[in-house]
């Protein structure tokens, strides 16, 4: 079967600034796919050129198996949210909502559009907003109207570009859980575009990264987290941000860290794809990855091969129920996260002893390797 979204080499460019830079994406049928990366890095232009608004200057795009090149957008059957609401500010929420279905191609009888209306504002909490003009509405209102009039008519495929973005923490956490059950019910094919890591974590049925206009890594939640491609998918998720502690390789195939402060006596590379960076020669420039709920205070993980780090505290914040606690490591900082009970009582400068599993531990080449600005890749067994 193909794939319901797919990009070949996309390229696209304004003027200087290249966007897209042979962008390749696949987005199976009926699968919630989130794109995730920084400003600028190519994720609204990618929706624009799936839904026919933007002409790359090279490369195709294909719906269900059929090559879009010359398509117009109206004949393409996507529906896209957009950032900036892109309403009518002259017109109700319930106008709003209900303009797709009065064009040729989606009209319905009124009854029936009013009746699609009003279950598509009740799931996005706008029922009682419906005859209020939409520049009487919040932002966040606004932005739900805005994606409601996307899931109000039958579509190939829905492009979010980051339709939660304006809404307050609290309405974005309950968005979340609607949107994914409108996905599991609905089974449209979507492609989300966020900044948000959390987002993308919870709604993806796969993940892909996008950094500079290409496609870093796709996977699923658990292998975008555990089996992360280079040093930028690893910063990308998470909070608080992975550890990384630059050091070197010693002649054994242990680390040590690049002030020399810890040794760790035997690193063994994780499994990873052909692709990936294989074991480095001793005294290589790399990085040790550990993320902060993977660490313990004491020597509570400490079992055949566990790693023991001794340092001191420089500094605890409260996170509701935990702790977060940066320890110093010579002249290096690391963070870790515990329950907020086992964190009681530490001070600055005290001494810790933190422990660690060896599977927790992540392997990368340095940053730069590959050139200056370029993330190090992770190393693999």
């Amino acid at each position: 079967m193909p794939s319901a979204i797919s990009l070949r080499g996309v390229h696209k460019a304004y003027g200087r600034n290249t966007a897209l830079d042979g962008l390749d994406l696949d987005v199976g049928q009926g699968e919630f796919f989130c794109l995730l990366g920084p400003s600028g890095a190519g994720k609204t232009t990618t929706l624009k050129t799936v839904a026919g608004l933007e002409q790359p200057e090279s490369g195709t795009v294909s719906l269900d198996g059929t090559d879009m090149t010359g398509v117009e957008p109206y004949d393409r059957g996507v529906a896209m949210c957009f950032e900036s609401y892109a309403l009518y500010p002259h017109r109700s929420a319930y106008d709003n909502l209900a303009s797709p279905l009065r064009s040729p191609r989606y009209k319905l009888p009124a009854a029936e559009a009013r009746e699609r209306v009003g279950a598509v504002a009740d799931l996005l909490g706008i029922g009682a907003l419906l005859e209020r003009p939409v520049g009487r509405l919040s932002n966040g209102q606004r932005q739900r109207v805005a994606l409601g009039r996307v899931l109000v008519r039958p579509a190939r495929a829905f492009l979010l570009d980051e339709p939660l973005s304006h809404l307050d923490a609290k309405l974005r956490q309950a968005m979340r859980a609607e949107l994914k059950a409108i996905g599991a019910v609905r089974r449209t094919t979507t492609l989300y575009v966020t900044h948000d890591s959390v987002e993308a974590l919870a709604l993806g049925d796969r993940i892909g990264v996008i950094r500079e206009g290409r496609i870093v890594q796709t996977g699923t939640r658990e292998e975008i987290w555990h089996q992360p491609y280079d040093t930028f998918v690893a910063r990308s998720f998470g909070r608080p941000r992975i550890n990384l502690l630059p050091g070197t390789i010693t002649r054994d195939g242990g680390f040590v860290s690049a002030d020399r402060f810890f040794e760790i006596p035997r690193i063994t590379p994780a499994p990873g794809p052909a692709h990936s960076v294989r074991p480095p020669a001793p005294g290589t420039r790399v990085q040790i990855g550990v993320r902060p709920r993977d660490l313990s205070l004491g020597s509570s993980v400490l079992g055949p091969g566990g790693i023991e780090l001794v340092g001191s505290v420089y500094i605890t914040e409260v996170l509701g129920r935990a702790t977060e606690v940066t320890v110093r490591l010579g002249a290096q900082h690391l963070s870790l996260v515990v329950p907020r009970a086992d964190a009681a009582g530490l001070r600055p400068d005290a001494p810790v002893r933190l422990s660690v599993r060896p599977e927790s531990l992540l392997l990368f080449e340095a940053d730069d390797t590959e050139g200056p600005g370029r993330p190090g890749r992770r190393v693999t067994g």
